[in-house]
């Protein structure tokens, strides 16, 4: 089921115009690409504010309605305030389903609890990237992209060419030979400390237990000499 958002034609423009806008709890906004031109919009300040805060909504095709009419679109830019919670403006993109097109898409991962880095080795899991710009028709799309960490050792890392990608979709990146890190298992220093000295406390205990060893060996060739 597709996101909708509800929009309408803004006839006044400049900065005066968008702030008496946002003075009335509305965002200006923009679409634009397509067969059509561009259109200045405006919409509610609070039904974007939430939506924005679903994955979903960043990376799916979404459903837009202007002034009763239906446009496939993707959100392609926000501008926020720099410390107030509060969208400034936005931009929507017009799709072709028939065109290819680049998107963020959020990235998925699994089952890193019992990656034998984390379970056995007392790593903590290292998100490289939390997103993957991906190529695909619009009706390929996904929501988000699985990362299994499942089989992930203390010090090895997931790369783009691991991913199991869904029918239809690409990574430009991969294509042009940049097989990025995705994920990686960081070892602490604490634990890493931890595991060395316990290292060097065994190859004490093993070299004392040589020393040990020979030094009775010379024991008992005395003994024997004597006799």
């Amino acid at each position: 089921m597709q996101l909708e958002i509800s929009v309408s034609k803004r006839t006044l423009q400049g900065k005066g115009a968008s702030r008496r806008l946002r003075v009335a709890g509305k965002v200006p906004g923009v679409i634009y690409g397509g067969e059509g031109p561009a259109q200045s919009i405006e919409l509610d300040h609070n039904a974007l504010f939430h939506k924005l805060k679903l994955d979903a909504f960043h990376a799916s095709i979404l459903s837009l309605s202007l002034d009763g009419e239906r446009e496939q679109v993707l959100l392609r830019d926000i501008q926020m305030h720099p410390f107030k919670q509060q969208v400034l403006h936005v931009d929507f993109q017009r799709i072709d389903r028939n065109k290819k097109i680049h998107v963020k898409v959020p990235l998925h991962f699994i089952n890193g609890d019992i990656a034998p880095g984390v379970k056995l080795s007392g790593g903590i899991v290292s998100h490289v990237l939390t997103e993957l710009d991906v190529s695909c028709l619009p009706k390929d799309l996904p929501e988000s992209i699985t990362v299994d960490l499942s089989e992930l050792v203390a010090g090895s890392t997931v790369h783009l060419s691991a991913l199991q990608l869904p029918e239809g979709v690409e990574i430009p990146s991969l294509a042009k030979g940049e097989d990025l890190p995705v994920a990686t298992i960081v070892i602490p220093r604490g634990v890493a400390a931890e595991d060395a000295a316990e290292a060097a406390a065994a190859e004490a205990q093993s070299a004392a237990a040589a020393q040990k060893k020979e030094a009775g060996a010379k024991d008992d060739k005395k003994d024997s000499g004597k006799k």
